[in-house]
C-alpha cells in the first residue's frame, strides 16, 4: 500500500512540472497610428485610442506617459489584455514602448 502511495505522490508531483516559457500565453503586438485621448465611448476601458488606419485599438499603460504622444503618429509595442474586446470595443493593449513615427 505504502509503495502504491509513493508512486502515485511521485507521478503527480512529475506530472505537475512544466516549463513555461517567459511571455507565454502573450500576445505581444507592434502597432503604428495616430494617439489620441479617449473620448466617449460605447466601451469602457482604455485611456487612449490608436488610429492606424485600418484598424482602432483602445491602449492603456503604467510604464509609459501615452499623455505626452497625444495627437502624435506613434509606434507603439505591447501586449493585447485578455479577455477584450467586449462590448463590440477593440483590442485592448497594454502599451510597454511608445516612440514617435
Amino acid at each position: 500500500m505504502r509503495r502504491i502511495v509513493l508512486l502515485l505522490v511521485v507521478g503527480l508531483a512529475i506530472a505537475g512540472c512544466t516549463a513555461v516559457k517567459p511571455g507565454a500565453g502573450k500576445s505581444e503586438v507592434t502597432l503604428s497610428g495616430k494617439l489620441n485621448p479617449m473620448g466617449m465611448s460605447t466601451f469602457q476601458y482604455g485611456t487612449h485610442l490608436l488610429n492606424t488606419g485600418k484598424q482602432m485599438y483602445a491602449l492603456k499603460s503604467s510604464k509609459v506617459d501615452l499623455k505626452a504622444h497625444e495627437g502624435k503618429d506613434v509606434i507603439v509595442k505591447g501586449v493585447k489584455v485578455a479577455g477584450y474586446p467586449v462590448d463590440g470595443g477593440p483590442d485592448f493593449i497594454d502599451v510597454q514602448e511608445i516612440s514617435n513615427k
